[in-house]
């Protein structure tokens, strides 16, 4: 579940602009907050189930544009390449300190 959990948070990151205002709230309320449903519910005055409906669809909705779009999967990628790459270039002479700058700097424009 825990992997779940990551992976949908990780996809909300990325794609949370093209989602509505009520999908981005609930997703954010469940996922992040961490509310159960039944609060999610309570809070809005729906039902349980049309809070899973929600959410359900809004998960699919997140695996479909990361299926068209790959920038989860791409960006899991580059940081592979960078974790790679600060292994190969860790030590103390001045090409592998520059490397290292070099890396933090990709690492931050993420």
């Amino acid at each position: 579940m825990l992997e779940k959990t990551t992976r949908i948070n990780f996809l909300y990151d990325f794609y949370q602009t093209l989602l509505t205002e009520k999908q981005r709230t609930y997703m954010q309320l469940y996922y992040l907050d961490d509310l159960s449903l039944g609060e999610i519910a309570e809070e809005y005055g729906v039902s349980r189930q049309a809070v899973y409906d929600n959410v359900r669809r809004t998960e699919a909705m997140l695996e479909d544009y990361e299926l068209k779009l790959n920038l989860f999967s791409k960006f899991r990628n580059r940081m592979e390449i960078v974790e790679e790459l600060e292994e190969l270039f860790s030590g103390d002479d001045p090409t592998r300190t520059r490397a290292r700058i070099l890396i933090s700097a990709l690492k931050d424009h993420e």
